[in-house]
């Protein structure tokens, strides 16, 4: 696994939803995006629907999309004057895998109609009752894929490393290989992938643990599904890349659901995820060369949940970058 030793140059994106607070005005995070040098937003539907509350001087419910997409224009615009493109709408999850006729199911495609309104507007699964069958994941993948491809839209699909079925980089390639549709692409993630097969907040060490795994095994497996993930996947397969790190937790999580019913890696990734070399212990440089080696020189989108920070916007958006060109050279090393 070999990546050149050149500087490498790629896009840069910071999710809205990853600084300052959820009440926190869009337009401020906007100006500290783009102060920042970041050429993009990943566009969080909670900050949207802030943004619509604050304009129409009302609460705008997250299915009243009339109101919505006017609001998206607004933020197009506003992205416009700060030269910030937006990337991707964010967090469309629990849409593929619940039964036919079922109500969810019903819900489902009526929300990915209305996403599909705001995109245009804007110009850009984790429950048990949902089906482990890959077969019919990818078919339900494949039948959103075929809502958006008229409007020429992607979708790129992420692993949750605290997933019913599909929490590592190799399921979720399998499910968009068996979907096979050309604007169905990877959501890649250093936290995700590193917190699926190597790390586990429950355990003192941090690591996976497991009775006739040695830490040194364990070490050994990553490294080979990591040099599998950069022989796999092909790069135009690869949408974007989020970056993030992790806290090691001391003392570790407890291993049972929390009262939010979230799994310890789901409550972890809400609140302990900071930005590279800030203190957190994940692999990520070495996710993140794996990822380059397949060819990979797309999008690298900061997105961070850190209940630790709590500096002023536009320093937080400076430290990202430094921390995303840092980044660049430690994997160019």
């Amino acid at each position: 696994m070999s990546v050149p030793q050149d500087p490498i140059k790629v896009p840069t994106c910071y999710a809205s939803c990853s600084i300052g607070s959820p009440t926190d005005p869009l337009p401020a995070k906007l100006d500290a995006i783009s102060g920042a040098g970041f050429d993009a937003i990943e566009l969080s539907f909670p900050d949207l629907q802030n943004f619509a509350n604050s304009y129409f001087k009302k609460e705008v419910a997250e299915n009243d999309y009339d109101s919505l997409c006017t609001a998206g224009k607004e933020v197009k615009k506003l992205c416009e004057e700060k030269g910030l493109k937006i990337l991707v709408l964010q967090p469309f999850s629990n849409f593929e895998g619940w039964p036919e006729g079922s109500p969810e199911r019903k819900d489902a495609f009526e929300r990915a109609e209305g996403w599909i309104r705001i995109m245009q507007a804007v110009g850009s699964s984790d429950t048990p009752s949902i089906t482990s069958s890959i077969v019919t994941l990818a078919t339900d993948l494949a039948a959103l894929a075929d809502l958006l491809a008229p409007h020429s839209f992607r979708l790129a699909y992420e692993n949750w490393c605290w997933a019913t079925h599909a929490p590592t980089w190799r399921s979720v390639y399998n499910i968009v290989c068996t979907a096979n549709r050309r604007n169905i692409g990877l959501c890649l993630d250093t936290f995700q992938t590193a917190g699926s097969e190597w790390a586990d907040p429950t355990t003192s060490s941090g690591k996976l643990e497991a009775p006739n795994l040695s830490a040194s095994q364990l070490e050994e497996n990553f490294k080979r599904s990591l040099e599998e993930l950069s022989k796999t996947i092909p790069p135009e397969m690869i949408y974007f890349l989020q970056i993030s790190d992790a806290y090691k937790m001391d003392p570790p999580m407890d291993k049972g659901v929390g009262k939010e019913g979230l799994r310890p890696r789901g409550r972890w990734s809400h609140d302990w995820r900071p930005l590279p070399f800030q203190g957190g212990y994940l692999p990520v440089v070495e996710v993140v060369k794996a990822v380059l080696a397949t060819g990979y020189r797309g999008w690298f989108s900061t997105e961070v949940f850190d209940g630790k920070e709590k500096g002023e916007m536009k320093q937080v958006a400076k430290k990202a970058m430094e921390a995303q060109k840092r980044l660049m050279k430690e994997v160019a090393g």
